[in-house]
Formats: C-alpha cells, structure tokens, sequence
C-alpha cells in the first residue's frame, strides 16, 4: 500500500490516552507544536478567557502570537496586569486576532445554486505552515472551511461540504480526503478541526464516506487505496477494547452486560476547552459533580458534533446535567459499522481474505447490537442508552435515522423510523434535530444540513423515497426562501417556521460549507416537472 507508518510521539500518547502508534510528519514532531494555547500560555490565556475580554472566547484560542510564546509569558508574569483594560492591552500588544471568513452579498437576482458556486473561493484555504504559536495545524493541501468564526477544517463538517463540490472541483475534494488521511497519519485520527486544542478529539468518524466520494461508481476501490487511513481511524475508535469491561467503560470503547462492544463520545482531556473556557468553567461551578467528569462530558458532547443537545442531559433540560460519556448513540455506531463494512470492502479489492473476513465479522456484530440494544420500539426510533442504568432514554431526535443511513437498520425496523420520522420530526422547513426547546443550537426548532443528508439518503435507503422527497424539498425551500431574504446561506435553520435558526454558544453563523454542499446535493436530485419538482434519489456512495 502507499503508506509505511507505525510510530506515534510520546506527547500524542499522552494527550490522547491511546495505545495505536502512527508516525507523524515533522510538522507536529514536538509537544511544543501541538500543545493547545491554554498550556502554552498558561496563567495568561485562562486570566484572558475567564476576564471574557473577547466575547468569543475563540478569538483568544485562535489569535497568533507576535513573538515567542516563551518571551510573551515571561513578561506576562513580571507584569501581571491586573485590570481587565490592562490584560487587555497587554493581549492585543502581543497577539494578532485574523478576522473571521468573510462572504459577500450576491448581486441582485443571483441564483442561489450560483452564489454557492461564488462561495466556494472564499472558503478555500492553503495553509502548509503554521506559525510559531499559533493554535492552526498545518495542511499539506487546500481545503473548504465552514465560514464565519469557523476559518479551519472541521472533520464531519467536510463530507456534507464536499458533496457539493462539483466535477471540477475533482482536485479539491481529492485534496481535502489527502488532508484528513494526512491527519491520521499525523496524529493517530482526524482531530475535531485542524487547530491544537482540537486534538485531544475527533468527530463523527465519515472519513470512510468522504473517501467513497472519490469513486462514487466503485467505493471500494477508493477504500482499497486508503485502507491505512481507515484501518487506523478504526484503531483509534477501538483504542482501550481489550480492557472494557461491562460496567467500566475504556476510552471510547463500552462493553454491555450482554458482551457486546459499542462505542461512545470521549475525549482525552478533562479541563475546559480552550475555545470556551468561560462557558465551561461557569457549567462546572452550577454542579455538585468533580469539575473534571464535567469538563470530560463537556468535550465528549463537542466530538459528537452534538454541541449542545437535550440528547446529554440528565434531565433533558439543563447543561448543567450533562453526561456525554454515559450514552451509547445511534449515530456513533451506525457510523462505525459502516466503516467496518467499507474495510472489509477494501480488504478484499487489496486481496487480504482475513482482513475482510474480521472486519465482516466485527460490522455483523455491531450491526446485531445496534438493532438488539439501540432499538426503541416504543418511539420506533434508534435510540441512546445509558450504559450505566442499561435503560434506553427515549431520545426523539434525528439520530435515530443513521442506522437507515448506514444500512445497519433491519428492514421492518426500518419502516417504523420512517413513520415516527414522519410523524415526530417532519416540519415545515425540514426534519428538526430534536422535539425539545432547550435554548441549545442541537435541539428543536432548528434544523441542520447534515440531518437533512442523512434522513433523505438513509430513508431512500429503505425504499420510502416519497418521504425523503418530501424532506428534500421542504429543506430547500427554506434555504431558498432565507437566501432571497437575506442573501446568505446560514449554519443552521429554524426548520419549524422556516427562519434562520439560534441558539447555543455563539452567533449564528454565515458561508457556510455544509448548507452549501447539501443544498446543492438535494437540488440536484430534484427535477422540475409541471407545478413542481420531481425527486429522485440521490446514489448511494456507502458500503
């Protein structure tokens, strides 16, 4: 195979708590590069987060320093400002804070499909560098960025973007693929974005997914070349799996009372996370639990890309009940079985029979455990479950489709999460994220592209192509309808008045890349005919 990688640095040991050894490039050869800006800047950066001297507590983690951090901190402690003017002055005298991804206002009367296509520019970035200091990870090949405050890659972000890239945009897609399995290789998996305080996790693991995207007639082609990449992503998920036990729980690996080996959120630090350092102090001090588990909850419920939802909520209201690393979702499993499946796939292209054969044999397995102890007949959803109680939390959201978006969901099955779907989720806007108003961006009333995808694609999956038509239209007459009232394509959606959407720790945000790639998708899968548009399914690219 093309790659010939077995190492990994004692720092990334360290910061991920994890056995696999990948060697990385000398771009992240000492912990000095990959550390995040709270360690390398100490007393400094927490006096700057806690003070809020920026509203977005981002901006300090991504802001560049003028000169060696080392130099920067000394001065810092010889001078300790004290004020908040003065810390302050001091931040602003020794940091560069960039200005976020700027989009600008369509000429009048410009197509929503052709103001995307302008968009695409102004979101690729080039960075194979990264300054002394700095929190960016540097990136062998261009890439698309989600937009507003969000000027990096982001992992589950880049599959929904990438899938309305069009054929000359080939190069791209292929070079955002070449960056993620630059990043395994790098550090052992895809981090959460491409900046130091990202690496201590990961995302919804859709690398295998973005990887089809480059042979969408033959996927398991494009798995056969990428196999080391998929295999060690694999690894990372699975890291701690001969020391799971029922009841005790090792990284992101669970063992059930029954035997079987699922997987949960995680994340390999238990401290606030340096891009919202204030909010997650603030959550910890309201609970009478150790700050850490907090802080740990906290992170795991950002690797889910879920950040923040009703779904990690004790009693499905209040941050401040959060326990991420309780839950055994839907979503996480029914991704990691279709990346066992798309290995096995792969394995037999690369003509290694036992390779295939076990990770058939894991994917029949987790499949087996997903329909057996995920299932709620009850909602007639895919749900969460607590690991600790053994109960299913009777969670109505989008999740519950991504067994149908894998094919790990059985066939009956299948038809009940159609009509709960239908019945639960279906508004006039899209499918909303959840049924709960919690104030959180990852609950109702808003909508977002990638539960969208994954809804459409999961029930034509299934044969019920009426519904995800009908999902697929609604969607994009809301994105539509706000692009001609506003002229920008947003981050998320209140899909139940069909409005831009809120919520959660930061302003809603403009660009932006997974609106952008999915709305092109469904569009090309309607046709207008007569009064209408004709749906057809969009092809699957999956194992």
């Amino acid at each position: 195979m093309r790659h010939d990688w077995i190492r990994r640095s004692a720092f990334a040991l360290a910061l991920l708590g994890v056995a696999c050894n990948v060697t990385p490039p000398k771009a992240a050869e000492t912990a000095s590069d990959t550390a995040p800006p709270s360690v390398l800047f100490g007393d400094l950066y927490m006096d700057a987060a806690k003070a809020r001297i920026h509203p977005d507590t981002k901006t300090l983690a991504d802001a560049v320093p003028l000169r060696a951090p080392a130099e920067i901190v000394a001065d810092y402690d010889r001078q300790k400002p004290m004020s908040e003017m003065a810390l302050r002055n001091f931040f602003d005298a020794n940091f560069r804070v960039d200005p976020p991804v700027e989009t600008v206002a369509p000429p009048e009367g410009l197509s929503l499909r052709d103001h995307i296509t302008a968009l695409w520019p102004l979101l690729t970035r080039t960075t194979t560098e990264a300054e002394p200091g700095s929190s960016r990870l540097p990136l062998p090949e261009p890439y698309v960025v989600p937009g507003g405050r969000f000027t990096e890659i982001y992992y589950w972000d880049s599959y929904f973007t990438m899938l309305g890239l069009g054929a000359e945009q080939a190069s791209l897609r292929r070079s955002m693929v070449d960056d993620f399995a630059y990043m395994i290789r790098t550090y052992g998996h895809v981090p959460n974005g491409s900046r130091t305080y990202y690496l201590s996790r990961s995302q919804p693991p859709f690398f295998y997914l973005m990887v089809s995207l480059l042979s969408p007639d033959d996927p398991a082609k494009a798995w056969a070349e990428y196999l080391p990449e998929l295999k060690a992503e694999h690894a990372f998920w699975m890291a701690g799996e001969m020391d799971a036990a029922p009841g005790l729980p090792s990284l992101r690996v669970v063992k059930l009372a029954d035997g079987s080996v699922l997987n949960r959120y995680y994340d390999g630090r238990d401290v606030p996370r340096d891009e919202s350092y204030g909010e997650d102090l603030a959550v910890a001090v309201g609970t009478d639990r150790p700050a850490p588990e907090v802080y740990r909850d906290l992170r795991a419920a950002a690797e889910s890309g879920w950040d923040f939802s009703s779904r990690w909520f004790v009693d499905g209201k209040s941050l401040k009940t959060i326990h991420t690393t309780d839950v055994v979702p839907p979503d996480l499993n029914g991704l990691l079985y279709g990346l066992e499946k798309a290995i096995a796939a792969g394995c037999v292209v690369a003509d290694d029979p036992a390779c295939a054969i076990d990770y058939a044999a894991r994917a029949d397995k987790r499949r087996a455990a997903i329909n057996a102890l995920l299932w709620n007949a009850e909602t007639g959803l895919y749900d969460d479950l607590d690991w600790k109680t053994g109960k299913l939390l009777s969670h109505v959201t989008a999740a519950g489709l991504y067994p149908l978006f894998t094919g790990a969901a059985e066939e009956a099955k299948a038809a009940e999460v159609a009509a709960a779907t239908r019945a639960h989720l279906l508004e006039q806007g899209g499918i909303v994220t959840s049924t709960i108003n919690t104030g959180q961006q990852w609950d109702a009333p808003n909508g977002w592209a990638p539960l969208q995808w994954v809804s459409v694609t999961g029930l034509c999956r299934y044969g019920d192509s009426a519904l995800a038509g009908e999902i697929a239209k609604r969607w994009v007459s809301t994105v539509s309808r706000v692009y001609d009232d506003t002229g920008r394509l947003l981050e998320k959606y209140n899909v139940m008045d069909a409005v831009p959407g809120g919520g959660g720790e930061y302003a809603l945000q403009d660009g932006f890349g997974w609106t952008n790639g999915v709305t092109i998708a469904l569009m090309d899968a309607m046709t207008e005919q007569g009064n209408g548009a004709a749906f057809t399914c969009p092809a699957m690219t999956g194992p």
